[in-house]
């Protein structure tokens, strides 16, 4: 540590011990106090106040700024009012040693509150992301408490002493840490910029909902590459020594990652030829059921019985879809029944189209329409054709709802359904 360090620790850390035994350190734990209780008052009034705004759309800059006043509210205010506080007691004091240290605390405060802010927004709030919240706090805490009793140049000394050279670049440990340090910061208002931009455009009707999806892709794709561009030169890393790392991770998609980059190449190409879009319904691999999520690399189907396949995105290029919603989300329900041969057809018939005409469900238009399909072993097999406007709402209820109004409107009309049966013959000797 140099020895200018060390002397302006020795005589904060004695300047701080000699105000304890006179009135000058009371008049410092005064404004502090005043300061901390004034902020508090501050913050209060104004959650008050933006309590009663209305909420605005999610990824509005509203939502963004209601969210931020919130979080760095009171230390701010409790910043400046120290600050404010220490330049007036300045004049007629010297030595203000503990607003020396309040300072730096509560700009420490409102640095965590912000980081933390920033990556809920960002990431999305989550059991990990509680782990990385105590880790910046821990990382600026000790930032500040090394800044505080001097050590933080020695630190910085020992880390750059460590390094090793790539070309003509050197590469210390200090530079490896500031640069993810600064990929990470740049990377994190990255992404924190693409979700609000995402919000933004999800939430533009003008636009085609698969269009609104690529844009928001490829704008969290850009911004995080320019992030990563800018932050490596501005800790002194040449971009081109990443040509290195980037021949390596081109020849590890060449041997292995060809599914994961087919899958994102794919998951673009679905989206950009607009064949399937959230909210269809589809049958893909036997997987029937709606779309709920287009992601980077697979997409999410949810059946009828509420379970979700994630389907990768090459397997919906490479394999037949069936999109049942693709130009007409109206689909045609189809339900079999059986009368006996000793029934009224024709009157069966007339009691099938009443039953499909008295459900709210099924449209007037195509109407329903009923048909004789065969003659079985048991009895005359019929059909009933519906249409449903809404066929992610599920089939099963409603073929449910027509087989009990028909067993029901049979029974009435004398028109009877057989049991199964067949007709056995015992041949006995012809000389008998």
């Amino acid at each position: 540590m140099d020895p200018t360090d060390k002397a302006e620790i020795h005589n904060l850390v004695l300047g701080l011990l000699a105000d304890l035994h006179n009135i000058n350190v009371l008049w410092q734990a005064g404004v502090l106090a005043a300061s901390l209780g004034l902020a508090w008052w501050i913050a209060r009034l104004i959650r008050g106040r933006l309590a009663m705004i209305p909420p605005a759309e999610p990824g509005g800059t509203m939502k963004i700024s209601v969210g931020g006043l919130n979080r760095v509210v009171f230390p701010l205010c409790a910043l400046l009012l120290v600050i404010v506080g220490r330049f007036v007691l300045h004049r007629f004091h010297q030595g203000l040693h503990l607003l020396d240290i309040a300072v730096p605390l509560l700009f420490s405060l409102m640095l965590v509150r912000v980081a933390v802010y920033v990556l809920r927004r960002a990431f999305g709030a989550g059991s990990p992301l509680r782990k990385w919240e105590r880790a910046i706090a821990w990382t600026i805490w000790i930032g500040v408490a090394l800044h505080i009793t001097g050590l933080l140049p020695d630190v910085v000394d020992l880390l750059d002493s460590f390094g090793f050279h790539v070309g003509k670049q050197r590469i210390s440990l200090l530079n490896i840490l500031q640069a993810l340090l600064s990929v990470g910061i740049t990377v994190v208002v990255a992404l924190w910029a693409g979700r609000t931009i995402e919000g933004r455009l999800m939430s533009a009707p003008a636009l085609d909902l698969n269009l609104r999806v690529v844009l928001s892709k490829l704008a969290k794709t850009l911004l995080v590459i320019v992030a990563v561009l800018v932050a490596l030169p501005a800790v002194g890393i040449d971009v081109t020594v990443l040509s290195v790392f980037g021949g390596a991770f081109g020849i590890g998609i060449g041997l292995g990652l060809q599914k994961i980059a087919a899958n994102y190449i794919s998951g673009f190409l679905i989206l950009l030829d607009r064949s399937i879009s959230p909210g269809a319904l589809v049958t893909i691999e036997g997987r029937y059921g709606q779309i709920t999520k287009l992601a980077g690399r697979y997409v999410v189907v949810k059946g009828m019985d509420g379970t979700e396949s994630i389907i990768p995105n090459e397997t919906v290029i490479t394999s037949v879809v069936i999109n049942h919603s693709y130009s007409d989300r109206r689909v045609r329900v189809d339900v079999p029944i059986q009368v006996s041969y000793e029934s009224d057809v024709d009157r069966a018939l007339e009691l099938m189209l009443d039953a499909a005409r008295s459900h709210s469900r099924v449209l007037a238009d195509p109407a329903p329409a009923a048909q004789l399909k065969g003659f079985a072993d048991s009895g005359v097999n019929l059909e009933l054709y519906v249409w449903v406007p809404d066929p992610e709402a599920g089939t099963g209820n409603l073929r449910s709802d027509l087989m009990r109004a028909l067993w029901a409107s049979f029974k009435a009309n004398d028109i009877s359904i057989p049991y199964p049966q067949r007709e056995v013959r015992i041949l006995g000797n012809a000389g008998s």
